[in-house]
């Protein structure tokens, strides 16, 4: 059987990749990927053969990789963080449909969410939600309804793809509809470059995130109404009784 890991690689750092994952591609005879993922593994991975699509052309880089896979070799497709969040896994089980001689295996990775939390301190121990703000693939009134959403049944937010040069003032639209039911001072974080050169990481009220200035390696997150700061970290109370 021909066979396909579709890895997820974490958020930047070699550390920060899971022992599954670094076994994925060092079995591999051919890593594909993004340009700016493979460029992340490429010195950890010395003599293996690399194969890059850029952005929005994700079909042809899972096709690639079948027809990598058809000729008997090992393939790795690479995703940042997790294959199954906001990755490849959905796309490659949709394309492999076409090559039904082709195994496909999914390792999980470190998604940004859990990477940018670390970070931050302790966003996310209770319920929350991840929601993309790139309208690519999904109608904005379907993020703007799931903003809405999240922000009345007082969810804990973190929001990927915050921003970039088409969509500048995505994250302050976002603002705007979750301050219709969260109060201005909620608390929330951003963190820019996880596990990369040039991290840096920032608490600060849902008012002042409105006008802060992100990018696409930024992931936002939004406290719920008991998320506070303790010794400068955002953390969101559990509920432990006795505290």
């Amino acid at each position: 059987m021909n066979k396909i890991f579709v890895v997820g690689i974490g958020p930047g750092e070699y550390e920060q990749m899971t022992l599954k994952a670094i076994r994925a591609l060092e079995g591999s005879d051919v890593i594909i990927g993004y340009t700016v993922y493979v460029d992340l593994v490429k010195e950890h991975f010395a003599g293996k053969e690399f194969m890059t699509t850029p952005m929005t052309k994700e079909v042809d880089r899972c096709v690639l990789a079948f027809e990598e896979a058809m000729k008997g070799r090992v393939v790795s497709m690479i995703c940042s963080g997790d294959a199954g969040v906001y990755g490849m896994a959905g796309l490659m089980y949709e394309v492999g449909e076409r090559y039904p001689d082709v195994e496909l295996e999914i390792v999980p990775g470190v998604t940004a969410a859990l990477g940018g939390a670390a970070v931050l301190g302790a966003p996310l121990i209770h319920d929350f939600c991840l929601i993309s703000l790139s309208d690519l693939l999904t109608p904005w009134d379907k993020i703007e309804a799931r903003l809405l959403a999240a922000a009345k049944a007082d969810l804990v937010v973190c929001l990927y793809n915050p921003s970039s040069k088409k969509r500048r003032d995505y994250l302050m639209k976002a603002c705007d509809l979750m301050l219709e039911c969260k109060s201005p001072d909620t608390v929330c974080g951003i963190v820019g470059n996880i596990a990369r050169e040039g991290e840096y990481a920032s608490v600060m009220t849902l008012k002042e995130l409105r006008d802060t200035r992100v990018d696409m390696f930024t992931t936002v997150f939004v406290g719920n109404s008991q998320t506070r700061q303790i010794g400068g970290k955002m953390v969101t109370p559990r509920g432990y009784r006795g505290v």
